[in-house]
């Protein structure tokens, strides 16, 4: 698919950056400077953003020479204990606004566990209609502890979000590098991994990244991380090192 080759480098990796938190999270005052941030993660050389249909459309000019990634479910905010499913996007509005791949959250597991497949599902032959394709973020029991992330649920969950039509497949790290690995080569799509929660130091962050490369992972959604840091263009700068210069954790982090 064409507009693949605006997420992913010609090395077949990528570096996305996630600020699609705003859809439902208090992102301030990290996030105040939206602008700011978006030209800093750019120059730092990110491959795309991931992002709501708003800041998509408000910071065109912030985003050009990077991959949009435009998150088509949400509708809950942290007032609801409801986890998202539902779709607030279409995918032509988001063709229109010149998306180059599409978001949507798989929950294997969750309450809502049918809303979130159907919607992975359905939205991937609407979106593959218009010629753009889909990342599904595949986590077991959603945001919840239950069922638990083990290497053999993330596994599980990476694959069922390939069947149902998903082009590229975002889950947490689990395990050591060769169990993650069975993740990887159980999936027949591009398997990315995401960031989580702020870190304590950046180190355990790189460290991380580092290790599912060599699991065989295709790159990194990382956002608080980022976003949230006094410098998010040399955190950016420090994954793309890691992800496509193939360069150490230890490397990097000494730098930052």
């Amino acid at each position: 698919m064409r507009r693949l080759g605006n997420i992913f480098r010609d090395d077949k990796k990528t570096v996305i950056v996630a600020m699609d938190h705003g859809l439902g999270l208090d992102v301030l005052p990290a996030m105040k400077d939206t602008s700011g941030i978006i030209t800093s993660i750019v120059r730092g050389g990110a491959d795309a953003v991931l992002t709501g249909y708003g800041m998509g459309r408000n910071f065109t000019e912030e985003l050009k020479g990077t991959g949009l990634i435009l998150r088509v479910d949400g509708g809950n905010s942290i007032l609801s204990s409801f986890q998202t499913g539902n779709r607030i996007l279409d995918a032509e509005d988001a063709l229109i606004e010149g998306a180059d791949c599409l978001a949507c959250m798989g929950f294997p597991g969750a309450v809502n566990e049918v809303d979130t497949l159907i919607n992975v599902s359905e939205l991937a032959a609407e979106a593959h209609a218009w010629g753009l394709p889909v990342l599904a973020e595949m986590l077991p029991g959603g945001f919840s502890s239950e069922p638990p992330k083990t290497v053999e649920n993330i596994r599980l969950a990476a694959r069922i979000g390939a069947e149902l039509g998903a082009d590229i497949i975002k889950t947490s790290f689990v395990g050591s590098v060769s169990e993650f690995r069975t993740v990887v080569d159980g999936c027949f799509k591009p398997v990315i991994v995401l960031g989580g929660a702020k870190v304590k130091n950046l180190q355990d962050l790189f460290e991380l990244v580092e290790k599912a490369m060599e699991a065989g992972a295709r790159g990194v959604a990382i956002g608080r991380n980022i976003w949230q840091h006094s410098d998010p263009g040399a955190v950016t700068a420090a994954l793309v090192e890691i992800v496509h210069d193939e360069r150490s954790a230890f490397e990097v982090g000494r730098n930052l």
